[in-house]
């Protein structure tokens, strides 16, 4: 995942994908291959992966709703872990070596295997603290990821084997440390997370320090623009069934209405927020991959909480939820400002010219949290500035690129 190009693969593994066999070598693809886009297979894997986020969510409605909202959110933080890492894996191994064969699928599919079983365990875990299932369908998808690895390895020689050799075994070991999420008294689970969880961001690195995988920047920005768009779907969805079930059943379309509008002008805006930079072309040439790669775990957790807080917000405006007005703006309010600052830091801040330009999302965000003490008019108004500084950053960008346009003319 390191950004530093690697040597150049040889023609067999350029074209490795391009035989017509069921079962081909799984040799490394070209950095630089034309038109590379996310293949069906992934587009499944990451609408598979977004029923595990759907309930993750769902349990952090309930725990923050009932004033667990300490526990929700750490329990949340846990789980989503589990489910963004081994997305993650799977995302950059097969920009990597995906070569489309029968094996290659069956062993994907064996992985959307798993995150379904983490998937069923993710209500217990929240409930009764039972990790069991969540272990389990984890262990599923890290072993059939650590079998993509060894299929690498025999594949190739040299450096390039010894990476995959070294993920492999990786992989394998963090499996054996993730046990203690079972077998350990529930004091110990958060140490052993917060342990595993540095081991496990330890692999890439080391399993690259020698070598880095052949990862195509255009199809990596692809991928995370896509599961993005998912997430941010997933949001849209909950927060819809929330609104529909509140006007439904308590015909409460005027204290609903405000958290609606706020909640649809919130995830446009970050859609917009988003996709308004090209990315893949810093990735192609920045030191920061595993930055970036890594820091997507705030924004896709971000993204998937804003949902589960304009949920809250809709249960507490019925007076289902037993918490105040004010934690219940917060929980739309506080991760729509951790998305844009998430967002702003890792790639919207290098396409964006002088100061001004720069501070419009952190100060947007600062406005959103303080837009947390407007009580029932907190999260409209949370989505009008956030709608705003939409405007605001088009704005800027067009008058800096007609001054940049001038300045040009005059110059010849």
């Amino acid at each position: 995942m390191t950004s530093s190009p690697p040597p150049s693969s040889p023609p067999a593994a350029q074209s490795a994908s391009e035989g017509r066999g069921p079962l081909r070598r799984l040799t490394a693809r070209g950095r630089h291959e034309a038109h590379r886009v996310a293949s069906p297979l992934e587009l499944f894997f990451d609408l598979c992966f977004v029923v595990a986020i759907a309930q993750a969510g769902i349990q952090l409605v309930h725990a923050v709703a009932e004033g667990h909202t300490g526990e929700g959110i750490l329990n949340y933080a846990m789980v989503f872990f589990a489910i963004w890492w081994a997305w993650m894996n799977f995302t950059w191994f097969a920009s990597a070596y995906d070569n489309d064969d029968a094996l290659y699928r069956v062993v994907t599919l064996v992985q959307i295997a798993g995150v379904l079983v983490l998937a069923a365990g993710i209500s217990r875990a929240f409930v009764d603290h039972e990790f069991l299932a969540v272990v389990l369908g984890y262990v599923i998808m890290r072993l059939a990821m650590t079998a993509q690895w060894l299929r690498a390895a025999l594949s190739s020689e040299g450096p390039e084997r010894t990476t995959a050799l070294r993920y492999a075994g990786g992989v394998l070991v963090c499996q054996v440390g993730w046990l203690g999420l079972v077998v350990l008294p529930e004091g110990a689970r958060l140490w052993v997370f917060l342990v595993m969880a540095l081991a496990e961001l330890c692999v890439p690195p080391y399993a690259e320090k020698n070598h880095t995988t052949s990862w195509h920047p255009h199809h990596i920005a692809e991928r995370y623009g896509l599961f993005t768009i998912i997430v941010l779907g997933e949001t849209i969805a909950a927060a819809t069934v929330a609104v529909k079930s509140g006007i439904d059943e308590n015909d409460a379309l005027g204290e609903l209405l405000p958290i609606a509008a706020g909640g649809l002008l919130i995830i446009f805006a970050a859609w917009w927020i988003y996709f308004v930079v090209p990315i893949h072309g810093r990735l192609r040439t920045s030191g920061q991959a595993f930055l970036w790669g890594y820091g997507h775990y705030l924004v896709f957790a971000s993204a998937a909480a804003i949902g589960a807080g304009l949920e809250v917000a809709v249960e507490q405006a019925l007076g289902e939820a037993h918490i105040s007005t004010l934690s219940a703006s917060a929980a739309v309010t506080l991760p729509t400002a951790l998305y844009l600052l998430t967002v702003w830091a890792l790639h919207a801040r290098y396409f964006k010219v002088g100061i001004t330009q720069q501070l419009v999302l952190p100060v947007t965000a600062l406005l959103v949290i303080c837009c947390t003490f407007l009580g029932e008019w907190a999260v409209l108004t949370a989505g009008i500035v956030s709608a705003l500084s939409v405007a605001v950053g088009s704005a800027l960008t067009v008058r800096g690129a007609a001054r940049r346009s001038g300045a040009e003319k005059r110059a010849t």
